[in-house]
């Protein structure tokens, strides 16, 4: 139920109708309502609520006192009509903004912390309707957090009662605002949603008429009412999902060809002679599995998730050199220049004496240098080429690309895996695609429960890995780390320090060149200070990381570009500016760095987190060193991303399902969905014509990349 947009008003809604054309709509809140992927009535109707609040209608601020009485705090939330008589943002730790509002019966306080925001929405003389819980502080009637919204003549009605949908809203556009839009145009909307589920299939779930939940969800009698509705609504976007997933699976294993690579015991015994040390069970267990997908036509879609230093190179090292032995070529794609400069020397390392000829294609190649390795490649003179995002150039073509290798797959967009999977050479034949994380990105994890992803695992560290104690510090606080830093080099140790930004910009984030030369006028002035970022040259970049590896270097101030790939095993200490300003999965891998020698590794946070979402992920990452927890923390943070779109965060491809929470529903549509498409594998059946085309509404723009992870 969601065709194209029609500009016309009609004299009945229509799902179509543009919210713009309702009576009263003014331009600048059709404006605010578009910010929310709100443009037509079909919108407005799936903007579902995200709670529910029991309401006391609106007070004068006299009869809230009335009400609170002799109790410290009215638990009940109420609502206030009132004018704003002062605004106050006061600077503190936390930040908050005071505000007094009035009306005719007297004076209240309001206070908000950590939303400063709040400061310069209100002003003085503004007509507004407060919402929340009375109490008294220091004698005074006041409201903590309250939410507020102005009002204008369209708004001067009263306060809602009883059980009060509360909706997505923005600064720009209250739940007050969308809930009387939605009221406005329900009864019209609801007649017109059709059903894709028939009448016993949804018998057979306990489920209601698409319409009716919808009806239910806006206008709840009471919380059961609304938890049966959203069930079925949770219900269809994991069954439209799993469809997609299962279609493009199908086209994947059905259309596309890889060629099928030699795997025997005179491969595996030449490739291991190489490895100059005894392989672990989990990496030989993760090398057989690989090699059985590669022996296939079918093309290989795995993730390849290992914790930080558990050795997943070496066995992406076995399924390049399959592919090379064999005849074809590997390609090797890293996030950064720094990692695939030290690919290529692991690997010519690795392969010296060998007939294997190895390239590097970055960024910093001359213009000469990539015109002589673009014809090599294509003629098939390349058997292995390592490189970042300049693989993905269209200039780049092989003549015979059998497997492809992502590292660090959180560092590439959607769209940049996408294009190395259509280097093999023509629009059917594709490479087996391996991709290796450390920390899986929530999406991944996602997909891992969704079944559209083979998994291989390697558990465990190699001997000789240290632990790494994690504390999370305030930036007051931060003279005492570098004083730890200090007697760390005293003792003829090394260590990392990590900033966000490279030069001084306008704001207060720390940077490479100033706070290099700060610690080196301050508590670093006995150590030997590097720098390292990515706006260095490449010969400059390889000289600092040689310095640093020899010893002449004992601290390295930098930015993320060591994040993966630097091994130094003499590095034991590590700080992280303005930690909160990094995800999970660079905190993880950042703090790999460290703890690869003998010596216990220690990890500093130095942060100030201002936001819940930021003081999370700092309490995640000191809790916890796996790479799986800290996978799953993400995930319940950050959400799953769009599984067929380029969003690599938030629940952006739901509206109400949350795989954690629903993952019974999610299990009962994923099994409904294979069960449909057993009996009619790509919707064409009439009668499954709506259902198919709901989930080509929701999936079809983005599933030529729902293969891609």
């Amino acid at each position: 139920w969601y065709p194209q947009p029609i500009a016309m008003p009609r004299t009945t809604l229509q799902l179509t109708t543009l919210v713009a054309d309702l009576p009263g709509v003014q331009q600048q809140r059709a404006r605010a309502l578009a910010d929310l992927g709100i443009a037509m009535i079909a919108d407005l109707v799936k903007h579902a609520p995200h709670r529910y609040e029991l309401h006391h209608g609106g007070c004068t601020i006299a009869e809230g006192e009335e009400l609170l009485g002799e109790q410290d705090r009215l638990g009940d939330l109420i609502s206030i009509d009132a004018l704003v008589d002062t605004v106050r943002p006061i600077r503190g730790r936390p930040p908050r903004v005071e505000a007094v509002i009035e009306d005719d019966s007297g004076r209240l306080d309001l206070v908000w912390f950590n939303q400063q925001w709040v400061g310069r929405s209100l002003h003085p003389d503004m007509h507004v309707r407060i919402r929340g819980t009375l109490h008294r502080y220091k004698g005074r009637l006041q409201m903590t957090n309250p939410r507020f919204e102005e009002l204008d003549e369209e708004d001067l009605l009263p306060a809602a009662e009883g059980l009060v949908a509360i909706y997505p809203a923005s600064e720009h556009v209250s739940s007050t605002v969308i809930g009387r839009l939605v009221e406005r145009v329900l009864d019209d909307a609801l007649p017109q949603i059709e059903d894709h589920l028939d009448d016993a299939f949804r018998r057979e779930r306990s489920m209601p008429a698409l319409a009716d939940a919808w009806a239910t969800l806006h206008r709840p009698a009471c919380e059961t009412d609304a938890t049966v509705a959203r069930r079925r609504l949770i219900y269809d976007e994991f069954l439209l999902l799993q469809l997609g997933i299962k279609i493009k699976q199908h086209e994947r294993q059905s259309t596309l060809v890889a060629p099928s690579l030699r795997w025997d015991d005179e491969i595996r015994d030449r490739i291991t002679a190489r490895v100059p040390f005894t392989l672990t069970g989990g990496q030989s267990a993760a090398i057989e599995q690989i090699a059985a997908d590669l022996q296939q036509s079918v093309p290989m879609n795995r993730l390849l998730q290992g914790d930080v230093g558990s050795g997943k190179t070496v066995v992406a090292v076995h399924a390049m050199l399959t592919a090379i032995a064999s005849g074809h070529q590997a390609a090797l794609m890293a996030p950064t220049e720094l990692l695939a400069e030290q690919h290529q020397a692991t690997l010519a390392a690795l392969l010296t004496d060998s007939k294997v000829r190895v390239a590097l294609l970055t960024s910093s190649c001359t213009a000469k240098e990539r015109a002589d390795l673009l014809v090599r490649i294509e003629a098939g003179e390349v058997d292995l080429l390592i490189g970042t995002h300049a693989l993905l150039t269209e200039d780049v073509s092989f003549a015979s690309l059998a497997v492809a290798i992502i590292d660090e797959q959180h560092r590439f967009g959607v769209h940049q895996r996408h294009t190395l999977h259509t280097k093999a050479g023509d629009a059917r034949t594709t490479p087996h695609v391996l991709i290796m994380t450390a920390t899986p990105i929530p999406r991944s994890l996602a997909l891992t429960h969704f079944g559209d992803l083979d998994i291989s695992t390697i558990r465990g560290l190699p001997p000789g890995r240290q632990p790494v104690a994690t504390r999370v510090v305030s930036p007051e606080n931060a003279q005492g780390v570098y004083e730890q830093l200090a007697a760390t080099v005293a003792d003829g140790r090394q260590g990392y320090v990590v900033v966000p930004m490279i030069q001084d910009t306008d704001s207060d984030l720390k940077n490479v060149t100033s706070h290099a030369k700060a610690l080196a006028a301050g508590p670093l002035a006995a150590a030997r200070i590097g720098t390292l970022h990515g706006r260095m040259h490449a010969t400059e970049r390889a000289e600092t990381m040689e310095a640093f590896r020899a010893g002449d270097i004992d601290v390295l101030v930098a930015t993320t570009v060591i994040e993966v790939g630097v091994d130094v095993p003499n590095s034991t200490m590590m700080v992280i500016e303005h930690a909160d300003r990094f995800g999970l999965a660079q905190l993880h891998q950042l703090r790999g760095r460290i703890g690869r020698g003998n010596h216990a590794g220690s990890c500093v946070l130095v942060a100030d987190a201002t936001t819940d979402e930021a003081g999370r992920r700092l309490d995640a990452i000191a809790k916890t060193s796996d790479g799986y927890e800290i996978a799953d923390a993400d995930m319940r943070i950050r959400g799953v991303g769009e599984i067929f779109g380029s969003g690599q965060s938030g629940w952006t491809a739901f509206r109400l399902a949350n795989p954690l929470r629903d993952h019974k529903l999610l299990d009962m549509a994923r099994r409904d969905a294979a069960a449909i498409l057993e009996v009619d594998p790509d919707l064409s059946d009439p009668a499954r014509a709506l259902l198919r085309g709901r989930m080509r509404k929701e999936y079809g723009e983005h599933l030529g990349l729902g293969g891609v992870r």
